[in-house]
């Protein structure tokens, strides 16, 4: 199984993918750090958002995204536009592909229950992705 993690910021969906193979869980190499959402926002854009973020999970055989899902309102209210993605990416037609999201106390008590086996540091990962690696791990871990 295969899990791509994704943080949602501003006009970027920030990714990690982990695979689990007999209950090993490995890091899957991919060049693609983020996709970006172009400045327009309009509905041709948010269609290619959505194509190449569907075909970066088909190739490589993703099963399952699991996005942090960012509060509606308050201190730490995600923006309009992250929510335009999210949706994107809810409405990808692929019946293959599991999306779902991830509250913020689902993530604490996985993490709880299941600490990350390795230190972030140690990942070869960028800094601005420990919250999509966080959230591929936690997809993988609250199936």
């Amino acid at each position: 199984m295969i899990v791509c993690g994704v943080e949602l910021t501003g006009s970027d969906a920030v990714v990690c993918m982990l695979k689990l193979d007999r209950g090993q869980i490995s890091l899957l190499e991919s060049k693609v750090r983020k996709l970006s959402l172009s400045k327009n926002h309009t509905r041709d854009d948010l269609k290619h958002f959505q194509a190449a973020f569907s075909e970066l999970m088909a190739e490589h055989e993703v099963t399952c995204v699991a996005i942090k899902e960012r509060m509606p309102k308050g201190k730490f209210a995600g923006g309009a536009i992250s929510f335009k993605l999210e949706a994107a990416l809810q409405l990808i037609n692929d019946t293959e592909l599991e999306v779902k999201l991830l509250p913020p106390a689902l993530i604490k008590s996985t993490l709880a229950a299941n600490p990350l086996p390795i230190p972030f540091e140690e990942t070869g990962l960028k800094v601005f992705q420990e919250t999509a690696f966080t959230a591929a791990f936690v997809g993988l871990m609250a199936r």
